[in-house]
């Protein structure tokens, strides 16, 4: 029943949700991604008592999400004619091979592709959502769970 509480207060409130982490982020598709983790987060834990409580959890995660987000040191773009000069061309050592097998071996098929499309094609969600016949946001979701079995696997190994 407290997790029926959560997804009701979420839905209720992911238009507000997302202009608050709007404000902190500028981007939509962070935005979204930080609306995501918030819930999933928060469901995890499962341990809200009213819609009030809710409310407060939601938003005060979603901000220190944001917050986090915006901390993270960001790439710098090279101008244009370094990337060349600059570039290193070099196999993958086969331990790293044999490590993405390992964390990606719990994979469904679609998490596989949508993950395979996004990291190692560098594909924006809608491109790959176009190519493989899905909406943007089952991608999203197959991503964040693609993400989330990858860092259970991460963990599992590192015990």
């Amino acid at each position: 029943m407290k997790k029926d509480i959560l997804t009701y207060s979420f839905l209720a409130l992911r238009e507000k949700l997302h202009r608050s982490a709007m404000g902190f982020l500028r981007d939509d598709e962070d935005a979204r991604d930080a609306l995501q983790d918030t819930f999933l987060r928060l469901w995890r834990v499962g341990n809200v008592e009213s819609d009030a409580e809710a409310r407060n959890k939601l938003f005060a995660v979603l901000r220190n999400l944001c917050i986090d987000r915006l901390r993270r040191p960001r790439s710098m773009r090279l101008p244009e004619g370094m990337e060349e000069s600059m570039a290193v061309e070099t196999e993958p050592p086969e331990d790293m091979e044999r490590l993405e097998r390992l964390l990606s071996a719990d994979l469904s098929d679609t998490q596989r592709k949508v993950y395979a499309c996004v990291v190692n094609e560098g594909m924006e969600y809608e491109d790959a959502a176009r190519m493989l016949g899905m909406t943007v946001e089952a991608v999203r979701m197959q991503m964040s769970r693609a993400r989330r079995k990858i860092r259970e696997n991460y963990k599992k190994l590192n015990r």
